[in-house]
């Protein structure tokens, strides 16, 4: 079975330099397994490498679509799959680097993604639940019961998407995801890299920093005004304001992006530029620890502490001795 290899770890842990002398090590290309990283014209708030790192190996899966489009698990595999299959008939072992989980357990463990989004359904079903709140959480009851139970009623967005799946595929998620859900026949080798958490929470906070040094506000500001015909506030609850295609800008994943939300309120005015890089910054925290949380549910990770190093030679010389003994 052929091999791939997957890095993983938080954010901040310090996957993207050691990624790329791994690559450059193995004469092989990286793939991201990151689901913001996806979205063009986001390149700050999303720690993208930089121009000069992805001029040094190929790297798949950035900047692939419009931020004004929503993207889903089940076509990030979809695309992935053709990457990884070129690389193997190259004689090539492909690199998957990056902290979402969900892609990560996609490919390892399956995931089921269901059918397209149906956006005209979407906002018929918000305007029921604004006229009575609840009243979706009690359909997908009747349509799928062991579907609902898994699910927080407050949850609005994972109980919409559980009725538009129901209703599109006229089975239930259940017994869909049971039929459906299958990993990707590769051999995965998974190098975890961990911190101490003090160390990581610092390089998140100095992380932030740059960000805003580095023009963030008008990455945001840019954005916003591209893709939106209301006053700028990306996130309302309001199913009124609209995006260039006319769907809700609330629903957009691309604007609940750590840094892009808070900046936004920043920008409206909502907030003082203080409190939105404190946000920024407790959100990233939070958003690590999460990270941390999934891929405890993944097993045969190999991980490496790399508490204390900040040169990414030595990162990398550290995985590339794990890595020995696992490839042969």
């Amino acid at each position: 079975m052929n091999k791939v290899i997957i890095l993983l770890g938080p954010t901040g842990v310090g996957k993207t330099s050691a990624s790329i002398l791994l690559a450059k090590e193995l004469g092989t290309e990286i793939i991201s397994a990151d689901s913001m990283q996806i979205y063009m014209e986001m390149d700050i708030g999303t720690a993208k490498p930089s121009k000069e790192q992805m001029a040094e190996v190929k790297h798949h899966m950035i900047d692939i679509v419009e931020p004004s489009e929503n993207y889903s698990v089940g076509r990030y595999i979809e695309r992935v799959v053709p990457i990884i299959e070129t690389l193997h008939k190259k004689g090539n072992i492909p690199i998957i680097v990056g902290g979402t989980g969900l892609y990560i357990k996609a490919m390892t463990r399956g995931i089921f993604s269901g059918p397209s989004a149906d956006w005209k359904l979407r906002k018929e079903l918000i305007a029921l639940e604004e006229e009575q709140t609840g009243i979706l959480y009690n359909y997908l009851l009747d349509l799928d019961p062991n579907a609902a139970q898994k699910i927080m009623p407050t949850d609005t967005r994972r109980v919409i998407r559980g009725i538009e799946i129901c209703l599109k595929s006229e089975r239930g998620i259940s017994e869909l995801q049971k039929e459906l859900t299958k990993p990707l026949p590769y051999e995965f080798v998974k190098i975890g890299l961990t911190r101490d958490r003090k160390e990581l929470y610092g390089i998140i906070e100095n992380r932030v920093d740059d960000m805003i040094k580095t023009g963030l506000l008008d990455e945001v500001k840019g954005l916003l005004e591209r893709f939106t015909h209301s006053p700028i506030h990306p996130f309302t609850d309001s199913p009124s304001r609209t995006d260039l295609a006319g769907k809700p800008i609330h629903l957009l994943t691309s604007m609940q992006a750590i840094g892009y939300k808070e900046i936004a309120m920043y920008i409206n005015g909502d907030i003082t530029l203080e409190d939105a890089v404190r946000l920024i910054k407790r959100g990233t925290k939070r958003y690590a620890k999460r990270q941390f949380t999934w891929f405890k549910k993944e097993d045969n990770i190999h991980w490496i502490d790399v508490s204390g190093i900040h040169d990414s030679s030595e990162i990398f010389l550290r995985i590339k001795h794990v890595l020995g003994d696992l490839l042969s």
